[in-house]
């Protein structure tokens, strides 16, 4: 990814620069940058407040899960900060207060063994979980602007009626919040959904 995005960036600057091995020689730091920068990112969606050499592929084997299964990512980065890694419940995915984060698996055997090694992870920095679910609640929004969302606003507004985009845009004002008030936001996206492509000129 940090080698596309350099390729990407420096294809973009070649008309002010010229030369592309100038482009890409003064773009050269970026890629330790972005790296460094990327994973500090995704280490606080785990709610990892100290760094240890193993991280990299703890946060490398979530995403390919996730990628496999086709998860919804929003919804299992926000329910992960509901984990509870207790040491007395042998950090067990399959314990009741797991249970809706491990639901989002299909191949709950591949999430358990990533499961126990997250409960270690974060056992062997002290981590408190409910001061961890705050700060991953920080970070980790809980609702976000959904194609489909989007799509209905826009197909109203273009009717005349804008009370969708208002609720939409009270909504989005506190994407971190809960607001059971709001819970549809919050929600998987149905299934008439998947087809729809909302473009930035909508």
């Amino acid at each position: 990814v940090a080698l596309w995005n350099l390729h990407a960036l420096g294809q973009a600057l070649l008309p002010l620069i010229g030369e592309p091995d100038v482009a890409l020689a003064a773009l050269e730091p970026y890629r330790t940058v972005f790296s460094q920068a990327m994973l500090a990112r995704l280490c606080a969606k785990l709610g990892l407040s100290t760094r240890q050499e193993l991280d990299a592929g703890l946060i490398d084997d979530l995403m390919t899960l996730m990628a496999k299964e086709h998860s919804d990512f929003t919804i299992v980065f926000r329910r992960l900060a509901s984990f509870e890694s207790d040491s007395n419940e042998s950090a067990s995915s399959e314990s009741a207060s797991n249970a809706a984060l491990r639901d989002l698996f299909i191949d709950r055997a591949a999430f358990d063994a990533w499961a126990q090694r997250y409960a270690q992870r974060l056992r062997a920095e002290g981590s408190v979980d409910a001061q961890r679910a705050q700060r991953m609640n920080r970070v980790n929004p809980n609702v976000v602007l959904r194609n489909h969302l989007a799509e209905t606003a826009i197909s109203a507004a273009r009717n005349g009626d804008f009370s969708e985009v208002q609720r939409l845009h009270e909504v989005l004002r506190r994407p971190f919040d809960e607001q059971p008030e709001s819970s549809p936001y919050a929600a998987f996206p149905p299934d008439w959904a998947r087809g729809i492509e909302v473009s930035c000129s909508s």
